[in-house]
């Protein structure tokens, strides 16, 4: 499924916005979106959030053996991944240009600037070391993918614990973490990435374009820095010419930003240890937001029991005394008690409009059974008068339609079988009577 291509109206708006010193979502030219880390319940897994943008990364390790032409130093492994969970323009299983270009620019960020020490992951030179293997999927998609997945990357580095070993002659030894403690990766520095659009051949500038000013951009600068302000990888794409002044320009902000984004993944990184020593609780279920509509969550106060007596006999004092006290039960009628006049017993009692609605039905009914009976009268003064064997003649007013309705079999049936039941009836009393007489003689 391909993109929803901008409209004409769209891109014009777009670019009339950025010659304005304006972007659509209330940022300066120079401003970066907010930076959220989370921290998984596992080492080596967060998620990094860049605005609406948001990067999983995980990292893992295996014993492997080393390449031949560096037998003791360690391998590591990135690999990025574009589902269409992020952005319906990105096809499953299929190696675009923008996914082999993120891959490779990922790579020489972090693998080509020596940020992790890969002799520290040699456990039997020539024989065994660590793999570590980075995967990073993008969740969301909304511009700037390149800073996202690099800061996702460096902090689950910087956040992973791989098992320790020990070596005894030719037999190495993996501990679980509960029976030694993990060991975290040596990591010197940390690359960042940030990215700069240009438009109209690099005379409007933007930091962290949204996906958006993406589609309209002239061309891209991607400059990679730690905090040390020594520059690990720049790449240019989109065809434009820069100038030295520009690139200067380019770079200084970004030495200012990777050391607002560095201060920001140190602090999180222990702040998500100290919560792990304390044995607090973490994991993503705790980083999310609690801002829904369901959540009632109310700041704890504290209160002061200190005055608590004193308080009460204040307000007791200050209160007006009881009309009344009854401190006898009053006898209404066997079996029950009462402690005070209380409120006379309603149940059962109907109010007024409860009254007249039930008197009006009980009109009503007998209205209907009055008219019940007056039916039934009518119909048996009208069997009467009518014979058995002639047919009943119904007719209108109009005299449009005349209903015959001829007597039904059934009705015949149970005439007949009254009239028999009234001879048995009466011939059996008359033999009870002969007998009677039989037997007095």
């Amino acid at each position: 499924m391909k993109a929803t291509p901008l409209s004409n109206c769209e891109r014009r708006f777009l670019l009339r916005a950025v010659e304005e010193r304006k972007r659509l979502d209330g940022r300066q030219c120079y401003d970066y979106r907010n930076v959220r880390i989370s921290f998984g319940a596992d080492y080596g897994c967060c998620v990094v959030e860049l605005g609406k943008t948001r990067v999983l990364a995980q990292v893992s390790c295996e014993l492997v053996p080393p390449k031949p032409n560096r037998p003791t130093e360690g391998i590591l492994f990135f690999n990025l991944e574009l589902s269409p969970m992020a952005a319906p323009g990105f096809e499953p299983g299929r190696q675009s240009d923008l996914l082999v270009k993120l891959n490779r620019l990922i790579e020489r960020c972090l693998r080509n600037s020596k940020c992790i020490d890969t002799e520290s992951l040699c456990v039997v030179a020539g024989e065994k070391v660590w793999q570590i293997r980075l995967d990073l999927h993008l969740l969301n998609h909304d511009g700037n993918i390149i800073d996202a997945a690099s800061i996702a990357g460096i902090v689950a580095l910087c956040h992973f614990r791989r098992p320790d070993v020990s070596v005894q002659g030719e037999e190495v030894t993996v501990y679980t973490p509960e029976e030694r403690d993990p060991v975290p990766l040596s990591i010197h520095h940390m690359p960042i990435c940030v990215s700069f659009a240009f438009f109209q051949q690099g005379t409007y500038l933007l930091v962290d374009p949204s996906e958006r000013e993406e589609r309209v951009m002239d061309g891209v600068l991607v400059i990679a820095m730690n905090k040390h302000r020594e520059i690990c990888t720049m790449q240019s794409s989109g065809g434009i010419m820069l100038v030295k002044d520009q690139v200067l320009r380019c770079s200084k902000i970004t030495a200012v930003k990777v050391a607002e984004i560095t201060e920001l993944i140190q602090k999180a990184l222990e702040n998500d240890q100290k919560v792990r020593k304390e044995g607090g609780k973490f994991g993503f279920a705790e980083s999310i937001p609690n801002q829904k509509i369901t959540a009632f969550k109310m700041e704890s106060a504290a209160v002061d029991t200190n005055d608590v007596e004193e308080q009460a006999e204040e307000i007791i004092t200050k209160a007006d005394p009881p009309s009344e006290v009854f401190a006898k039960p009053i006898l209404h009628t066997p079996g029950t008690a009462q402690i005070g006049e209380g409120i006379e017993n309603a149940w059962g009692e109907l109010e007024d409009s409860d009254r007249e609605e039930a008197v009006e039905e009980e009109g009503e009914s007998e209205a209907t059974a009055f008219e019940c009976q007056k039916m039934e009268t009518e119909d048996t003064s009208t069997m009467r008068e009518t014979k058995n064997d002639e047919p009943i003649v119904l007719s209108d007013s109009e005299e449009e339609e005349v209903v015959i309705l001829e007597p039904q079999e059934p009705l015949k049936k149970t005439r007949m079988q009254t009239n028999l039941n009234q001879e048995n009836t009466s011939k059996k009393a008359f033999n009870k009577r002969r007998k009677k007489k039989r037997a007095a003689h």
